[in-house]
């Protein structure tokens, strides 16, 4: 029921209400939402109205609206969706009782945060701008426990509905005749109804039409098991689809199954028989596979050996937790316990004889690994891969250990919490670099060379700004740059970029630059906005960098502590740097020796 409310003004629709109206319209027809009873007051004179915000709430069940604001109906829909959780998530229960001691900013910044972050995955309307796209884990005593430790982020201090008011309010029962309702309970029943029958036609345990059910197949039981009872891979399972295609399966040669994280499409083969164990295991294995990116991180090692060594991983970490049951034939060694992918690639490198048996659950010789989506009619394009794998498993992690459902392998969690925090990007990683070797010139200003920045005062001489001849070998560093036809222009240029608008606003007056393919050329030193321009890819055949290293060694114009920048596809030769270096090379390219210096991975 709604209480009186802001309405028209001289006969005319008044834009707010309608708004309000709108969004109020968009919260009730979700089922969830709907189930919590709540009044609304847009009174324009209520006391309880927050002056800087939207709307709050009331321990009696009234969400208190700001009767002038202007908003969009999804922003309306968005605040008041907020504000039914609080209740529903029990923040403030109704009691009987004269006084009630109100929850602090720790506690309110943490249920906001708890309430928001439902919002992620449950959306109604559309968040505010200001507000953060990801929130921290746990719940809102832990929160609340960490935050009066070591303070609240800025991020999260006023993440609510009310500006700078509490949108939490504890007030006494006013109904003393009648008992308090449970909107908790009301609100989880409900939710519970709603997922349950998305659930249904998601799993195609119903039809999306006429709702009738469906017979289900062994694979979309094990995907809903995911889904159900197991948090760790029921958000990925949730948002993979499964493609079964008997014809597909046999063009492709995928015996088992095969997984494409660029579809986010695991491929299997119906006409092999599993039972519902078995079924749990195999998806569970393609869901890593596709989670922890096995694919990209594959680099320039052998693809179909790189997968096996994967295989042999994901297969120790679900015996370990005892996910589904292993089908007969896989990879599993229990000597592989606890190493990385990496370190049984190097393993089982070496073993020749050993390869010839090896097979993943696509068949012998073949990676069920797959870079590009299999065609077929129901594809669909995908975006923002790497967020949804990270957030799918991180938030899983998060459900899991909060629901204590058992031990991870080391490895698995280890892996889990480096998606968490995604690698730097590659130029900002170089610019670091260039912070820390290449020193900054220190300009010196003179009358005898006047700014020309004085239009407005003319008659005013003012010192110029200029870099001493002096700063030049002080202030550079050098460039190795392979030029030779194996090059992508692309990549190239997009590295020159970075490394001439980064010493442009470091001042730099100019870097040595030497281009190698089959031979050296010394450009001597370059300006670095002319650097780009100097370069061509000559293409005379392999790449030979070692006389460009030599040739900046023996400069005697170019500084001793000067660091040197190798700029190469990885196709070279051994290299012996004696100074400070870094390498830049494609994402994917190896270096032929083990590199002393960092190396950055152009994107």
């Amino acid at each position: 029921m709604k209480r009186a409310a802001a309405g028209q003004q001289g006969g005319k629709p008044d834009p707010a209400t309608e708004a309000f109206a709108a969004g109020l319209a968009m919260v009730k027809r979700n089922p969830a939402f709907a189930a919590v009873e709540a009044e609304f007051c847009r009174q324009g004179k209520c006391a309880a109205t927050p002056a800087g915000g939207l709307a709050a709430v009331d321990s009696n069940g009234v969400v208190h609206v700001h009767p002038t604001r202007r908003a969009e109906p999804d922003d309306w829909a968005w605040t008041l969706a907020h504000c039914l959780l609080h209740l529903g998530f029990g923040h403030v229960p109704a009691a009987k009782g004269t006084r009630r001691e109100q929850p602090d900013r720790f506690e309110r910044a943490a249920r906001c945060t708890v309430v928001n972050r439902f919002l992620l995955t449950f959306p109604v309307g559309r968040p505010p701008g200001h507000l953060p796209e990801t929130y921290p884990g746990g719940d809102e005593a832990m929160l609340a426990a960490r935050w009066r430790r070591d303070g609240i982020p800025a991020a999260y201090e006023r993440c609510g509905t009310a500006g700078d008011h509490p949108d939490q309010v504890l007030v006494p029962w006013q109904m003393w005749n009648t008992a308090p309702p449970d909107w908790e309970t009301a609100f989880a029943h409900a939710l519970t109804r709603s997922v349950s029958a998305a659930m249904d036609v998601a799993g195609g345990r119903r039809d999306r039409v006429t709702g009738e059910r469906v017979p289900q197949r062994p694979w979309d039981r094990a995907l809903n098991w995911f889904v159900s009872s197991y948090p760790l891979l029921g958000g990925l399972a949730a948002g993979l689809t499964v493609v079964a295609d008997a014809e597909l399966a046999r063009t492709q040669d995928i015996s088992i199954a095969a997984v494409s994280s660029v579809a986010g499409e695991i491929y299997i083969n119906p006409l092999r028989t599993f039972t519902d164990e078995e079924w749990r295991f195999i998806l569970a294995h393609e869901m890593l596979h596709a989670a922890l990116r096995h694919g990209e991180r594959r680099g320039a090692r052998e693809p179909v050996l790189f997968n096996v060594a994967a295989d042999f991983v994901v297969n120790g970490w679900l015996v370990q937790m005892r996910v589904g049951e292993m089908p007969e034939g896989l990879l599993y060694d229990p000597d592989l316990k606890d190493l990385s992918v990496e370190e049984v690639y190097d393993r089982i490198a070496t073993d020749l004889r050993r390869r010839r048996r090896l097979a993943t659950l696509r068949g012998k010789g073949a990676g069920d690994i797959l870079g590009e989506p299999l065609p077929h009619p129901d594809a669909r394009p995908y975006a923002d891969l790497d967020d949804f794998y990270r957030r799918g498993l991180v938030q899983g992690f998060d459900l899991h250990q909060y629901g204590e459902r058992g031990l991870l392998p080391a490895g698995l969690v280890q892996e889990i919490r480096a998606l968490a925090h995604p690698p730097v990007p590659w130029d900002a990683q170089l610019a670091r670099w260039f912070d820390e070797y290449v020193p900054r010139p220190e300009p010196v200003r003179s009358y005898a060379r006047p700014a020309r920045r004085q239009a407005s005062t003319p008659d005013i001489p003012r010192a110029g700004r200029y870099f001493p001849s002096e700063e030049t070998p002080r202030c550079t560093f050098g460039v190795v740059l392979d030029t030779s036809g194996s090059m992508n222009s692309a990549l190239l240029g997009k590295a020159l970029g970075a490394i001439a608008s980064y010493a442009e606003a470091r001042d730099v007056p100019a870097a040595r630059v030497v281009f190698c393919d089959a031979a050296a050329y010394d450009a001597g030193y370059v300006p670095p906005a002319e650097i780009a321009g100097r370069v061509r890819v000559r293409g005379r055949g392999g790449t030979v960098l070692q006389p460009g290293i030599d040739l900046i060694h023996r400069a005697d114009d170019f500084p001793a502590n000067a660091p040197v920048l190798v700029i190469t596809d990885g196709w070279c030769d051994t290299l012996r740097i004696r100074r400070e270096h870094a390498f830049l090379i494609p994402q994917g390219a190896s270096l032929p020796f083990t590199p002393r210096g960092p190396v950055f991975r152009l994107t």
